[in-house]
């Protein structure tokens, strides 16, 4: 096999996989911050419980993310090292400032939390919460902002045939990348509410610790709701970004082939990319793509067929992708405006708890049908418009990925094995056995 192919492989593997942790971290460490602040305000010994539960799955949902992120960092030298060359002045910063600052401020945060519990007052130990959540939200605003910047680079100039950073700011205030940091923190934020949500319905429907769980519940509807809104509407300002600056990835994620005015949206087609037409085409809705795509209807939208065949994203997969996402993307919002109507009277919405037991992975499939679709549909450049993907990889033997691939597939297997029964056993133990009164 391909080099390039396998080294794509091999880097999708292992931060697809990494990329399961890392929105809970997120978006748990905030409820968990309310959580410890309402113990610290009223004095309700049930809050605690409740942080010091929800606590101990966040911690290790923390460790299988350090584990399998630590890697990612690494294949830049390993497998991308003339990407590395190339742009080394612009990313390598970026991901020095994250590891440096934020990571370790957020490990070092998050030790003073699990030890501190005697140590610290209430108040001071709840402080720390709300700066583990800080910490681990400014370590994404450096991951995004250099994710943004391969998505749309700014702020640089080529010298000496590699690129160099001349504007900082530039780069940092990239539009791509805020747009980016709010729709996955909003995302986070929904994924941990679904997770609490989730885990408490279980509980309820078994009708065990009903006070607890009807409160985490609640507490996580709240956020959820707001996120459910918010990712949906950063998602849409995201997108007419996209339009604007990525015009291949908005035509694949459309499979919109003819450039054309009042352009067309396809609620569902299988393109064929071959003859540069869709096998089946069902539920077009003429002019609606210009509408989402650039807020008016009589814009004109780029057709595949007029961006070089070499330039084009796999249509199918991020056709894919970006319907998956929408599609669950829409679906949330409903399912959490009827748990805000039934808020009050959970114990007697067996059917509604069992819905939102089965969509707690939900999120999960929603964002890394995301992180496909901003990946692959970026395709064939590594960074956007400046350095393709084949001419990025490292100089190695197609064994040698290969051979580590395998060792990823096989070691991070392992650790989900392990990991996911950890908290699979735990969440369903629930707060008497998980935490020590």
């Amino acid at each position: 096999m391909d080099v390039v192919l396998l080294s794509r492989l091999q880097f999708a593997a292992a931060t697809m996989f990494h990329f399961l942790f890392v929105p809970l971290t997120l978006g748990l460490s905030i409820i968990m911050a309310v959580m410890e602040t309402k113990y610290v305000r009223t004095g309700d010994e049930l809050y605690l419980k409740m942080t010091k539960f929800w606590g101990k799955l966040f911690l290790i949902n923390f460790a299988l993310g350090v584990v399998t992120g630590i890697t990612l960092e690494f294949q830049f030298g390993t497998n991308w090292s003339r990407y590395s060359a190339y742009v080394g002045d612009i990313f390598g910063a970026l991901l020095a400032i994250e590891a440096s600052v934020a990571f370790f401020l957020e490990s070092t945060l998050i030790g003073v939390w699990i030890f501190g519990w005697k140590k610290l007052s209430a108040k001071a130990h709840a402080t720390v919460m709300w700066l583990v959540a800080a910490a681990g939200n400014i370590s994404a605003i450096w991951i995004l902002t250099a994710n943004g910047w391969m998505q749309h680079p700014v702020g640089f100039t080529i010298r000496d045939g590699r690129a160099e950073l001349v504007s900082f700011t530039a780069v940092l205030f990239n539009k791509f990348a805020i747009l980016e940091f709010f729709h996955q923190i909003s995302s986070a934020l929904l994924l941990g509410s679904f997770f609490v949500m989730g885990v408490s319905a279980y509980h309820l429907l078994k009708k065990r610790h009903t006070d607890f769980f009807t409160r985490s519940f609640n507490i996580a509807l709240v956020f959820g709701l707001i996120s459910s809104f918010s990712t949906a509407f950063t998602g849409d300002l995201h997108g007419t970004h996209v339009a604007e600056v990525q015009p291949s990835k908005l035509a694949a994620m459309e499979a919109h082939w003819e450039t054309s005015t009042r352009a067309p949206l396809h609620m569902f087609a299988i393109p064929d990319e071959e003859n540069e037409t869709n096998k089946v085409q069902i539920g077009s809705i003429p002019g609606l793509l210009s509408i989402l795509a650039k807020h008016d209807l009589n814009a004109e939208v780029i057709g595949l067929k007029d961006i070089p065949k070499d330039e084009r994203p796999p249509v199918l997969i991020t056709f894919a992708a970006f319907r998956t996402m929408v599609g669950l993307g829409t679906l949330f919002p409903i399912l959490m405006i009827i748990g805000w109507i039934k808020r009050k009277k959970l114990l007697e919405s067996t059917g509604y708890l069992k819905i939102m037991v089965a969509s707690t992975l939900l999120p999960y499939i929603a964002m890394e049908a995301g992180w496909v679709l901003a990946e692959v549909g970026r395709q064939p450049w590594i960074v956007y418009g400046l350095m393709k993907t084949s001419d990025a990889a490292s100089p190695v033997a197609s064994s040698q990925v290969l051979t580590s691939l395998i060792a990823f597939i096989l070691i991070y297997s392992l650790l989900g094995a392990v990991g996911f029964y950890l908290m699979f056993t735990n969440a369903v133990k629930g707060p008497a056995q998980a935490v020590k009164e």
